[in-house]
């Protein structure tokens, strides 16, 4: 890694004193971890509000005084979780021992953060930058949250959020879920899709927004990716906010979504992949 990455990875490790929230919508906000995004849903004045995600292992300090920003003291009502890969959950142990609150993930992820399953590990023969080369040494084991996470319920339903649902965007892990808003047409991707180069590092310190596939070096089941970038594009979002990446909008994001969906192969899918 060159001294401008290191120089970033660095500012990034110490940034805690700075963790602050950044508001897309008044009731929308998310803080940029070191690796992934967490969202939070609900504005400061609300009675309840949700954290979507969890981000890596030892970043609890930063996303509770992040979280602390927007609103105070006041505990979520609940964390969602998009799935249960490490940098979406790995904080999620030391967030509830702090705010005592239930966390729920789609079925079909229980046994992956319940100790029973591991995830296939990363693929760095995918290509497209230093990430992916060390995706080999990223956390695969089953996560133990047993007596902390609970299966969503069956009907796309969200607790505490009445007025979004959750979204089947499988491929990227078996139970993947994006979460969606009608009336705004907001869309909390997660892994389903990206808005910067998850693969690369560059992108990681040095975002630029554009419409990307799921991470490829973590991404199990190529034919449902493709799937559920169609699912999201059928949606016709006006907003949308990734795992990873800064959030977009606007007829680029449109554009780029579509051209997305109707060249998947082309354009996500690594020419060179394990399997």
């Amino acid at each position: 890694m060159d001294q401008e990455h290191t120089e970033k990875w660095e500012e990034l490790e110490r940034d805690y004193d700075h963790a602050v929230p950044e508001e897309i919508l008044p009731d929308i906000a998310y803080y940029r971890t070191l690796l992934a995004n967490v969202i939070m849903i609900g504005a400061p004045n609300d009675k309840e509000w949700i954290l979507v995600d969890a981000g890596i292992k030892k970043y609890q300090d930063r996303i509770l005084h992040a979280c602390e920003q927007r609103y105070g003291n006041k505990a979520p009502a609940a964390i969602i979780l998009t799935h249960g890969h490490f940098d979406h959950i790995g904080s999620v142990k030391k967030l509830v021992d702090h705010w005592q609150v239930p966390v729920y993930i789609h079925e079909k992820e229980l046994d992956f953060v319940t100790g029973i399953t591991p995830y296939p590990p990363g693929d760095p023969t995918v290509g497209g930058g230093m990430i992916s080369l060390l995706s080999t040494i990223f956390p695969t084991k089953p996560d133990h949250l047993e007596g902390i996470v609970s299966a969503l319920p069956n009907d796309g339903s969200i607790p505490y959020l009445s007025d979004w649902k959750y979204i089947e965007t499988f491929g990227h892990t078996p139970g993947h879920i994006s979460l969606f808003r009608e009336k705004d047409r907001v869309l909390i991707a997660g892994d389903a899709i990206s808005t910067e180069k998850a693969e690369s590092s560059f992108s990681v310190f040095f975002p630029i927004q554009h419409v990307y596939g799921p991470p490829a070096y973590f991404t199990q089941d190529w034919a449902q990716a493709e799937q559920s970038v169609h699912t999201i594009n059928e949606l016709e979002p006006d907003f949308i906010i990734a795992g990873h990446g800064l959030p977009m909008q606007g007829d680029t994001m449109k554009q780029e979504l579509g051209y997305l969906a109707a060249h998947f192969q082309a354009h996500a899918i690594p020419k060179h992949k394990r399997n």
